[in-house]
């Protein structure tokens, strides 16, 4: 991999990343498109910890947010309430929601590995994509706010988050579908898939880590991923920034067509090749 190819892919994973427009899929889809070819020792660690770049991304964006949750659930163990505030409770809620996607990970990573190098099935899963968009664009109440959500809430999220592990299924559009179905507002939604998006990007980071020691060229290759990754934290912020203002005013149904055209134009470009 190439340092021009890790800023690409780092553009790519910042854009992506937040937007519901799975940047797994992308992370596969851009190589594919441009016939680039990439050591396979080297895609999966490399998509995995340029993930590292957008956890630093969402972290500084919401450090605040993250501090008050930090402190509050410490005091409400201490205090013997862990339940006692809005902010103690959400990080209940967040541990909760992280869960499923953990499991999920641990159990299918073989399977998610093969999927990373079949562009085809990547195209397929990004239509079930645009299909969860606008079920719950089109189904979802959205008269509730952040401070509303509950164990169930969390739970069925989380389950969102779990089936998004495969390149196509966009972490954040699954998730905020699901908070949409749940009758959360676009803005919460988004705001609670970003912050249960800490804990499983920092896990499969620290996991994907286990494999550098396998990777051929591995001095090398490491300034790649670290170029890779710085660019997808600055991107990444900017992202979660116009994002949130954009489910303000607008709906997710743009997305939708998005993923729809992407996917049939993966699937015929893998049908001509």
């Amino acid at each position: 991999m190439t340092i021009f190819q890790a800023i690409l892919l780092g553009v790519t994973q910042g854009l992506t990343e937040y937007l519901p427009v799975s940047s797994s899929a992308h992370l596969v889809i851009v190589p594919f498109l441009l016939n680039w070819t990439i050591p396979a020792d080297q895609v999966f660690v490399f998509d995995v910890l340029v993930q590292l770049g957008t956890l630093l991304a969402v972290i500084v964006y919401f450090w605040k947010d993250l501090i008050t949750i930090v402190v509050e659930f410490f005091k409400g163990i201490a205090a013997r309430k862990p339940f006692a505030t809005v902010e103690s409770r959400m990080g209940w809620l967040l541990i909760l929601a992280s869960i499923p996607g953990g499991i999920a990970g641990v159990s299918v990573k073989s399977i998610v590995e093969e999927a990373f190098s079949n562009p085809r099935a990547v195209g397929i899963l990004l239509f079930g994509t645009a299909i969860l968009l606008l079920i719950s664009e089109y189904n979802g109440r959205k008269q509730r706010g952040f401070s509303s959500i509950n164990w169930l809430d969390a739970l069925w999220i989380g389950l969102g988050q779990a089936i998004s592990i495969f390149p196509g299924i966009s972490r954040s559009g699954a998730t905020i579908s699901v908070g949409l179905m749940r009758g959360l507002k676009r803005a919460d939604a988004a705001k609670f898939s970003f912050l249960m998006s800490i804990p499983i990007m920092l896990i499969a980071g620290l996991y994907s880590a286990l494999d550098l020691p396998g990777v051929a060229n591995l001095s090398s290759f490491l300034p790649v991923i670290l170029i890779g990754t710085l660019v997808a934290a600055v991107v990444g912020y900017l992202s979660i920034k116009w994002l949130l203002s954009f489910l303000n005013r607008r709906s997710l149904t743009v997305f939708a067509v998005y993923c729809a055209i992407l996917g049939a134009v993966v699937l015929v470009v893998s049908f001509i090749r």
